[in-house]
């Protein structure tokens, strides 16, 4: 049964756990024992690991193979949602052994070929042994061309070195330890990051956090924990170290489903763990699965979790599924858009604040009555800046005129609407243009606009705002007053997969809107392009170019580098700010993700390695468009040349 409900209708994949059995043959009776304990599927081997093709007698070829029962002893409904098979751990395609070598791959591809015959939804692959795994990769590279849907979990070990270092030339650190994220590296390389190829950790010790976090932007589905894992609490029942108890929760916030595996190695037959609900009391303890107190102990970790957020429950479908950007001056947003950016409180109470401090810069206390700013929502939509920035004149109590220019005349028939429902018709003035080509009747105090994207000037704000300064006063305050945009190299296998499913040179060099998750960032963002409103300069140009290097932490091992996430921070009046980068992202605000500009072939890094990155803000006569690409540790090529894929139509 599953682990627990951390919120109502939980369907997370991580709330199932399961259990590594050996072979046995009644696979009836072996499902039932540990699906009345509680486990929610067996990682079991499928075929006898004592046979061997090579023993079998010449001219035997019709035997019937010693597999774990024929297809009909479990229904299709229980081979498909209760069994992982578990290729036979014997095998090794990369022998010298020419015998052991072939007898391996007829093995691989029969047990393979009968799982799929179940309509299992995985199965389990031995562990690489090393780097140089060549044949195996090419033989399961071929199973995958023509497989099903199922997915084949590659085993790779999870450990740390004595002193957790890295050696930057090999995949050998200090003290012979050996980073295994090579060789599922190496494996994935060889198979062409195949999407039916994921991960089942092993994990045996931990290494740095660092080291950990780049398996979370991995394809990792399954995570192994061993019996002897576990530490002894003070009544004798197993329990983790604080460090695997984290882990787990962020497997859990992965989800990554738990298989408890290995012997009981602690004596629980005489009680049962209170923490949990999952212990049955009717149960006998003369039949109690062993491991039984592994799993309530699992289930106690997924229960205690925090609920998640409202924000992120909202989100739950957007996670890791590209979107591309607005085309906010090419397009009219529909009803539904503005509707979803309009629920965003967070963000409107910043731009309230903003107003509000701004009318008190403009207009002293003494002269609150008798002055009138003037103040220009540019792109008011259905009207939430003018709400914010009447409710902001009237907690200031400052008189204010406001113009509303909107250029989407479906926005501007709700717009309207709001002014008559509301009374403000002596307040607001709606003015149905293009900002860049209307002529003001007078000169605004401050200027007021929502037109940042995920990557600040993404949807064109300096071209629009660079049009709208010809109606605001030469001491006028824009707000914002500045936005930068940031990136940083991630891991994001998934993200990687669905871009290059496309198989054509546009996707990889358009930038997607994603809810990032299943991503590991391997270092801290850095700012990219500024711009300033209002920008007086003579010669100004909204054409920008960045060099920038990034440096990975030593201990997190070697790497690979999908793309690059982008965000914004915007500076909206003073102190007042808005934004999505990371370190300083606005809580609980949800009108933008991050951006995501992927990389046509993903770089590996290795340990110490810096990386050398180029970005690129061009500007045409009828589009503005970015080029990007990495100069170190090697070339790469420069994705979007001219804006032959992705741009933003003016």
């Amino acid at each position: 049964m599953p682990l627990g409900q951390r919120t109502a209708g939980d369907k997370s994949e991580s709330r199932y756990c399961g259990v590594e059995t050996d072979f046995n043959e009644d696979m009836p009776r072996l499902l039932d024992f540990n699906f009345s304990a509680g486990f929610d599927f067996l990682l079991t081997p499928l075929m006898n690991p004592t046979y061997r093709p090579s023993l079998v007698a010449t001219g035997s070829e019709a035997a019937v193979l010693p597999f774990a029962g024929s297809d009909l002893v479990l229904s299709p409904a229980q081979w498909s949602s209760h069994v992982v098979g578990k290729i036979s751990s014997w095998i090794d395609l990369d022998s010298e052994d020419e015998v052991l070598r072939q007898d391996s791959e007829t093995v691989l591809r029969q047990e393979i070929a009968w799982a799929s015959h179940l309509s299992l939804q995985a199965c389990l692959l031995p562990s690489p042994r090393g780097t140089s795994c060549g044949n195996y990769a090419r033989c399961v590279n071929q199973i995958l061309q023509g497989l099903n849907n199922m997915q084949l979990w590659l085993r790779v070990p999870l450990e740390k070195s004595d002193d957790d270092a890295m050696d930057g030339n090999s995949d050998q650190a200090i003290g012979g330890y050996t980073d295994t994220w090579q060789w599922w590296n190496s494996f994935r390389l060889l198979c062409e990051h195949h999407s039916q190829l994921s991960i089942a950790l092993d994990v045996i010790s931990l290494p740095s956090g660092n080291s950990l976090g780049r398996w979370f932007g991995e394809p990792v589905r399954a995570a192994i924990i061993h019996t002897n894992a576990f530490l002894t609490n003070a009544r004798g029942y197993p329990c983790l170290s604080k460090r695997h108890q984290k882990l787990i929760a962020g497997f859990f916030n992965h989800s990554i489903q738990i298989v408890v595996s290995g012997n009981e190695v602690h004596n629980t037959s005489m009680g049962t763990l209170e923490c949990s609900n999952h212990t049955n009391e009717n149960s006998d303890d003369t039949s109690r699965h062993p491991l039984r107190s592994y799993l309530d102990y699992v289930g106690y970790l997924y229960q205690r979790m925090d609920p998640l957020p409202e924000q992120e429950r909202f989100e739950l479908g957007y996670r890791d599924f590209l979107q591309s950007p607005l085309q906010p001056l090419m397009d009219n947003l529909e009803a539904q858009t503005y509707e979803t950016f309009e629920k965003d409180t967070v963000k409107y109470s910043q731009y309230q604040r903003a107003v509000c401090k701004a009318l008190m810069d403009r207009v002293p206390d003494e002269k609150a009555s008798s002055i009138t700013t003037v103040l220009m929502v540019v792109g008011a939509g259905r009207g939430p800046l003018v709400r914010a920035s009447l409710q902001a004149a009237e907690e200031t109590g400052r008189k204010l005129k406001v113009y509303a220019v909107e250029k989407n005349p479906n926005a501007v028939v709700t717009l309207h609407s709001l002014v008559k429902l509301e009374g403000w018709e002596n307040v607001v003035t709606i003015v149905s243009c293009d900002m860049r080509s209307w002529n003001a009747p007078e000169k605004a105090d401050i200027l007021v606009s929502e037109l940042l994207g995920s990557f600040g000037d993404n949807e064109l704000s300096p071209e629009c705002l660079d049009g709208a300064q010809r109606f605001l006063k030469e001491d006028g305050i824009s707000i914002p007053s500045s936005y930068t945009s940031y990136i940083q190299p991630v891991t994001a296998s998934k993200l990687y997969n669905d871009v290059k499913s496309h198989k054509d040179l546009l996707h990889f060099e358009t930038a997607y809107v994603v809810k990032l998750h299943s991503v590991a960032k391997l270092s801290p963002s850095q700012p990219v392009f500024t711009f300033t409103h209002p920008d007086h300069s003579t010669k100004k140009s909204n054409q920008r170019y960045t060099k920038l290097r990034f440096e990975i932490p030593r201990d997190t091992g070697s790497a690979m580098v999908h793309g690059f996430a982008g965000y914004f921070d915007a500076t909206l009046y003073k102190d007042v700010h808005l934004g999505i980068e990371p370190s300083t992202a606005t809580p609980n605000m949800f009108s933008w993700f991050a951006i995501f500009f992927p990389l046509r072939t993903p770089v590996c890094l290795q340990p110490g390695s810096p990386l050398e990155v180029h970005f690129w803000r061009c500007c045409g006569s009828t589009k503005v468009w970015y080029e990007w690409c990495v100069t170190s540790p090697y070339p790469s090529p420069i994705h979007n040349c001219n804006g032959r894929s992705y741009w933003v139509g003016l």
